[in-house]
């Protein structure tokens, strides 16, 4: 969420933001709305004065002054009424408009429509050169018994899966590293509520646009597809003292995402799935671009280091404006590489948005000055899993049919160095 006072100030930014994110939003109509809101206001407040002084004189007058007092009191009273139910009308369509104004990109975005628009800023590593045909993760992990695809959609449905043996161990093995590489960094761990109140997924945008995504409870409730939902409610309503930015936290958690929209995409394997678990840091910090963006730059430097220590290639891309959320300013996708498919795939976004999203979710600090303000908000993959299986179970495959155990996991499976 943006201020009105920036909005109104700022319609034609406003305006190209929503055109660069390929979002429909009106800007004039919000503002036109919000004219008939201050009018309103001002009416309502006007009325009360009114009110107040016709009461406040009652007391004192007598005879026909008096009655002429209580009928303007009364005449008063049910102008106010009529002008406060207008503005409770207004201020439903005023807050609707207010949510899905869009957030302005930064200048380094590029513009595009959607992903294939995304720009690659760096590569690391070097792809396997195989001297045989690389198997598919699947084939792979079916081969080891390190996952049942078929009894996994029996008993889940579509996209289910169990994962087993050596694969659990991975598993285990990923999140003690990622969680690790984060602590060392400074971050705090946390292990989130993943049932979270809708007023959570307000806060971070993911509602109202988001819901076809998520998955509802019979009380309301929602789960969340990432511990960014529970962990940005952590201050929900809250004043932090200064000096205890930046919080940084670890955040662990289960996810889960219907997938809406994603039909026919990725029907095979572990790449996209209905529940996953997430290794996920998330920072606050002091409403400062530049701290935005040198935070924005550690988390991003966190997960490149995880990468780079499970010795996967990968790059990363800067997100094109029609590839952006409604919230974010920029965002970096990391995409590792699959030899199966021969082409990078995402495992990792990170974002920053400004205050967009504590606007929302009314997290704020109190500046040296005493001045309260809106905290920024960044969040970023440490580590998502099983997807990070993918790319290191075919990067890791072997001749043999085998896979060769990263050396930084190694310790996590007792000194294991392959799975056969």
């Amino acid at each position: 969420m943006l201020d009105i006072k920036f909005i109104r100030e700022n319609k034609e930014l406003v305006a190209e933001a929503a055109r660069k994110k390929r979002i429909d939003f009106n800007v004039e109509e919000l503002l036109k709305l919000d004219d008939e809101r201050i009018k309103l206001v001002t009416s309502i407040d006007d009325l009360r004065r009114q009110q107040n002084e016709a009461s406040d004189g009652i007391a004192m007058a007598t005879g026909t002054e008096k009655l002429r007092l209580i009928d303007k009191v009364s005449s008063v009273k049910a102008n106010l009424q009529k002008k406060e139910e207008e503005l409770k009308v207004i201020m439903k369509s005023w807050q609707s408009l207010m949510l899905l104004v869009p957030n302005i990109p930064d200048m380094s975005v590029p513009e595009g429509d959607d992903d294939n628009f995304n720009q690659e800023f760096k590569a690391w590593g070097n792809k396997p050169q195989f001297d045989f045909s690389p198997k598919s993760h699947v084939d792979l992990m079916v081969d080891l018994n390190l996952a049942d695809f078929d009894r996994g959609t029996k008993v889940a449905g579509f996209r289910g899966y169990f994962l087993k043996n050596e694969a659990v161990e991975l598993c285990f093995a990923l999140w003690q590293y990622s969680m690790k590489v984060a602590l060392d960094d400074g971050f705090s761990p946390l292990i989130t509520p993943i049932i979270d109140r809708p007023e959570m997924f307000m806060g971070t945008g993911y509602l109202p646009q988001g819901e076809e995504d998520l998955y509802k409870t019979q009380d309301g409730d929602y789960l969340a597809g990432t511990a960014e939902v529970p962990t940005m409610g952590y201050y929900f309503n809250e004043v932090i003292p200064q000096e205890n930015l930046p919080i940084k936290f670890a955040a662990f958690s289960p996810c889960y995402r219907r997938e809406a929209g994603s039909h026919g995409k990725d029907t095979k394997g572990l790449i996209r799935v209905h529940e996953f678990y997430k290794v996920e840091q998330v920072v606050l910090c002091e409403a400062s671009h530049a701290e935005s963006v040198k935070y924005h730059e550690q988390i991003l430097a966190n997960a490149e280091k995880i990468m780079q220590g499970l010795e996967i290639p990968y790059r990363v891309v800067i997100n094109c404006t029609g590839d952006l959320g409604q919230g974010q300013v920029k965002k970096y996708d990391i995409e590792a590489w699959v030899p199966g498919e021969s082409k990078y795939r995402e495992t990792h976004s990170i974002s920053y948005f400004h205050d967009f999203q504590t606007r929302r979710s009314n997290t704020r600090y109190k500046d040296v000055d005493g001045k309260t303000k809106f905290a920024h908000s960044l969040n970023g993959t440490a580590l998502a899993s099983p997807r990070i299986l993918v790319s290191i179970i075919e990067n890791y495959q072997q001749a043999d049919g085998s896979i060769a155990i990263p050396k930084v996991l190694q310790p996590y499976l007792g000194g294991r160095t392959v799975i056969k």
